[in-house]
């Protein structure tokens, strides 16, 4: 599935999260974990959860400027309980200037509790045309500064 713009990210994809809102400084999406998503103590592991907000952040910085890519520059993860079945990541666009977007997001289970929450900071960056070359020479396709949502 695309994340606005026709941006395909291969890791999110295999992942499975679908996009359910992008607009207006906001983002939903939602995400059923598999059992090879879990860790050993059968619930959904924090490195899927890291991704999850972080996307979702990503999702929310570029839902005021569809066209624009975003790279995570930083990123603040608090895990508040485990995370079973499945989860909404809602995200947030609290501010934002001409480069930078500053933004929060929370992961809430199937009974609405929250699991985990995020703040992050991320670039504006160009997207260029698929198989276009970037200043550093390389092809789109492999150049993470202008084909990805974020840098994870």
């Amino acid at each position: 599935m695309g994340f606005g713009s026709g941006v395909q990210i291969p890791f999110v994809n295999h992942l499975g999260f679908e996009l359910k809102v992008f607009d207006g400084g906001l983002s939903e999406l939602s995400y059923t974990p598999k059992p090879e998503h879990l860790n050993s103590f059968a619930v959904t592991h924090g490195g899927a959860l890291m991704t999850l907000l972080d996307v979702t952040m990503a999702v929310a910085a570029r839902s005021v400027q569809k066209d624009t890519g975003v790279v995570t520059i930083e990123m603040k993860t608090s895990f508040m309980q485990p995370a079973r079945g499945p989860l909404i990541g809602k995200g947030h666009l609290m501010h934002r200037t001409a480069t930078m977007a500053f933004t929060e997001a929370t992961v809430f289970d199937e009974q609405g509790h929250a699991c985990a929450h995020a703040t992050g900071t991320f670039k504006y960056v160009k997207r260029l045309p698929i198989g276009a070359k970037s200043s550093n020479g390389l092809s789109t396709a492999t150049d993470a500064n202008t084909t990805v949502i974020s840098t994870d």
